[in-house]
């Protein structure tokens, strides 16, 4: 891949609440990667979430942290430099790692509706998202495309859904194995239903030194907001 400018990409991102950057990491690397996740979940995993949630927030996606469970393969792409100082110049001061989380979704599920992957009550206390892809995702052959409200991190709460929402300004992101996807933990974003055997995607959520390392277990979408770790509505948006 050409030199990256990580000054230009930082700027990018915090207008943008996103950067996409194709052929990123090595293909081998990816497929060692794929063909990892494919062992842990096969092809059929069971959801983890509560009916409740699944139905309320479409949220129909499995998680799987292989860090946690000892998968040093998984430390390389962590511990890439590039990804590293792209992380660094985006967050301009010390930073920290929250976790890697490998999601998995089957076919003929729905995605993820609109969200926020946490509150943005105080606009400085927020995750970055990074991603990493293992495969392609397109239209054609898996779906699953992510859609991104471009400059929603600096507008606030995503709105409910009887407020105006305007889906028509949305980008669809289409990244290829190899790519990364850095995203604001505050921008509104979906995922498009799954057509094709499965889709991956693998986060390696940051955040800067000081967010509360529990800042993703209130995610906001346009109906509810729900914690992760009672599994439970906390509130209804109307």
């Amino acid at each position: 891949m050409t030199k990256l400018d990580y000054n230009a990409l930082a700027q990018q991102f915090w207008q943008e609440g996103y950067i996409v950057i194709n052929n990123f990491f090595d293909l081998e690397l990816m497929e060692k990667y794929n063909q990892e996740i494919l062992k842990h979940f096969g092809m059929t995993p069971n959801f983890e979430h509560t009916e409740e949630f699944l139905a309320r927030a479409a949220v129909e996606v499995v998680p799987w942290f292989p860090q946690r469970e000892g998968h040093k393969d998984f430390d390389i792409v962590a511990n890439d430099e590039r990804f590293k100082t792209l992380t660094q110049a985006i967050l301009d001061h010390d930073w920290y790692e929250q976790y890697s989380m490998v999601m998995f979704s089957k076919k003929g599920t729905s995605g993820q509706a609109w969200h926020q992957d946490c509150p943005p009550d105080d606009p400085k206390y927020f995750n970055v998202n990074r991603l990493i892809y293992t495969m392609d995702i397109d239209k054609e052959k898996t779906g699953g495309q992510t859609l991104v409200m471009p400059g929603s991190h600096l507008k606030g709460l995503i709105p409910s859904m009887s407020e105006p929402f305007e889906e028509d300004k949305k980008v669809v992101l289409s990244p290829k194995k190899g790519s990364i996807v850095f995203l604001h933990g505050h921008c509104w974003h979906s995922v498009l239903p799954v057509t094709g055997e499965y889709r991956v995607s693998t986060n390696y959520r940051c955040a800067s030194k000081g967010t509360p390392e529990n800042i993703t277990d209130i995610g906001i979408y346009r109906n509810i907001r729900y914690q992760f770790s009672t599994s439970s509505i906390v509130e209804e948006r109307s």
